[in-house]
């Protein structure tokens, strides 16, 4: 039977959204907020993120250890995210085990938020904090979004910071919880082998005390500030450049070609950054990626190497960005867009991977696009596509910032 979609408003705003697989062998739901690190006030940045560890401590009648335990005794794997425009919590489980897990995930949607769990967990969050202070390339680009994006929200640290968590008040997160993990800033997205109706009843049950809080967000492309700059690091003993460009938004059609673009420059292997960095044993490491966002769009490009090396990797860097117009071939497209559309239609025979792609585009864009329609605009990319969206969006780096060993 093919997939079918399913959708419910609730009366307080609420969304459901399913694709409904009576075939498949597992089912999969996530309750999607549409809320991240940019729609944090600066002194609260890393809310969203911290947010997502308290939901876990349990609710008024649940403990955090009765909450791990029962999504264990279902055979559930769940797990949550948080980006700088959403946060999610979600649960891959046999059809048999459905009901129990959304469930359980519906409950868990309204933490305790005690003051007690909320004091214990600044320490876990500083913890990681450090943690990803260790890796360079987060260093990098969390120094190069605070560069492109200036004073904007975007510039946000999804963790936040050492300051940030320590200044955190509980009463400041219950405030920022009110008004955004609402009934019409949520959208639950389900995928498998589910019965929607009887999903619909129990979801409405679970939530039909949520209010509507009509919370919005700005999402009009931010100015951009860019520039250049290196840090110092004396943890380091390698070199690192990290590079921003604009890109197409997630409501764009030239994603498509973007994504593809960001491939043939810099995909792990068989790449003009590749044959480039990589093969000639110049750098360690070299990609791009488009990153298509809410309202704005990005490409990176990343490489990395010996410190005395950086800068004539980062040369050889823009020259493959500059040139890759003029040397784009139809041969590139034929070689890429197989593995892409196979990618991609791999990615989407999971309900758990189904689930995750209907939950971000909604979330995102309020609007559904059927796996086989994307495939299909996928492969209809052409040579001029890919020329059109580079002369709408050239390869040339807004932001750069370097990280080398010292002090």
């Amino acid at each position: 039977m093919p997939v079918t979609l399913q959708q419910k408003t609730l009366a307080n705003g609420l969304t459901i959204v399913a694709e409904i697989d009576p075939s498949a062998a597992t089912a999969a739901a996530g309750f999607f907020v549409k809320t991240g690190a940019r729609d944090e006030a600066t002194p609260l940045m890393g809310v969203s993120h911290f947010l997502e560890h308290m939901m876990f401590k349990g609710t008024a009648d649940i403990s955090a250890e009765q909450l791990n335990q029962k999504f264990d005794e279902i055979g559930a794997r769940n797990n949550a995210f948080t980006s700088n425009d959403m946060t999610c919590f979600y649960a891959h489980l046999l059809p048999e085990a459905f009901d129990s897990g959304l469930d359980l995930l519906g409950r868990m949607m309204r933490p305790a938020l005690r003051e007690s769990d909320f004091a214990t967990e600044k320490g876990v969050i500083i913890e990681e904090i450090a943690m990803y202070e260790d890796n360079p390339f987060w260093l990098v680009y969390e120094a190069v979004l605070e560069k492109h994006f200036a004073s904007h929200p975007l510039s946000h640290r999804v963790l936040g910071t050492r300051e940030s968590i320590a200044n955190m008040q509980r009463d400041e997160m219950l405030e920022y919880f009110t008004s955004r993990y609402s009934a019409d800033n949520t959208t639950v997205a389900l995928a498998g082998n589910l019965d929607f109706a009887k999903a619909c009843e129990q979801i409405e049950a679970l939530c039909e005390g949520w209010q509507r809080t009509r919370v919005t967000r700005d999402n009009s492309e931010p100015k951009l500030a860019g520039g250049e700059f290196t840090l110092r690091n004396a943890k380091v003993n390698r070199g690192y450049v990290l590079a921003l460009c604009r890109g197409p938004s997630l409501s764009d059609e030239r994603r498509y070609a973007a994504g593809l673009l960001s491939q043939i420059l810099g995909a792990p292997d068989n790449s003009r950054m590749h044959w480039a960095l990589i093969e000639p044993g110049l750098a360690e490491e070299a990609q791009s990626q488009a990153d298509p966002q809410d309202g704005f769009g990005q490409f990176y490009v990343y490489a990395s190497g010996d410190p005395d090396a950086i800068d004539e990797i980062w040369e050889i860097t823009q020259r493959q960005m500059h040139e890759l117009r003029a040397s784009l071939t139809q041969a590139d497209l034929d070689r890429l867009l197989p593995k892409a559309v196979t990618g991609a239609t791999i990615a989407g025979e999971r309900p758990h991977d189904r689930m995750h792609r209907l939950g971000r585009l909604f979330t995102s864009t309020r609007e559904y696009i059927p796996l086989e329609e994307e495939l299909a605009k996928l492969s209809r990319v052409t040579l001029d596509d890919l020329r059109e969206c580079l002369t709408a969006f050239p390869l040339e780096a807004v932001t750069v910032g370097k990280l080398l060993p010292g002090s």
